[in-house]
């Protein structure tokens, strides 16, 4: 299954290591960025470009967050879709073709970025390599995962003010995936029916790694 094209060591380990490596620092900056993002709110657009540059789709829609585990990710243009985790499964829903994809909450698919948002920060080092450049007020972060085994072969975060603005994420086929965030509301309280998902009747349902 493909999912829709989507942490605190704190400043003391930084100032008793002066040794540590530009890869630490990034990893340290961009842990004290995540870590306070306990629930997450927003809008988002999201174009898919092939390996010659051309778009090959552009959606729209809506996603939340919660730690830990749990997002919703709602595609409502061109084509409806709704992702749910609630912490233990994750539920893809096509409500064209009344079809839900359920599997296991497993260490592949924790390499997603939504998990990567919704997950433990102290994870960061562990299964990504990081560095970071600054563009202005803007601060752009780029993962590499060491597992062989991620859905993504690099994946970057952009900041504005402190302010998670958008992903953008590249496969092992060339393609790649520009998400931008707007209308975000951090911290903002989810309800927990956000996280649940119901099959809904008569919807043929595969479930995936069971």
């Amino acid at each position: 299954m493909k999912f829709p094209n989507v942490m605190a060591a704190g400043l003391t380990a930084l100032l008793i290591s002066p040794l540590a490596s530009a890869d630490d620092n990034d990893v340290e900056r961009l842990t004290k960025l995540l870590q306070p993002l306990n629930s997450y709110s927003a809008d988002f657009k999201q174009e898919v470009v092939d390996q010659q540059g051309m778009s090959q789709q552009d959606s729209s829609g809506h996603m939340w967050l919660s730690r830990p585990g749990r997002f919703r990710w709602e595609v409502n243009s061109p084509y409806r879709q709704t992702v749910v985790s609630d912490g233990q499964k994750v539920y893809l829903y096509d409500p064209d073709l009344e079809q839900v994809t359920v599997r296991q909450l497993d260490e592949r698919v924790t390499h997603t970025p939504a998990l990567l948002l919704s997950g433990q920060t102290d994870q960061l080092a562990r299964n990504y390599s990081v560095s970071s450049r600054q563009q202005g007020a803007t601060e752009i972060f780029s993962l590499t995962p060491k597992s062989n085994d991620s859905l993504f072969e690099s994946m970057q975060l952009t900041f504005t003010g402190e302010q998670l603005a958008g992903l953008q994420l590249s496969d092992s086929t060339g393609q790649q995936t520009d998400i931008s965030f707007s209308n975000a509301t951090p911290n903002a309280r989810v309800a927990p029916d956000k996280f649940r998902f119901s099959i809904p009747d008569g919807a043929d349902v595969i479930r995936e790694g069971q």
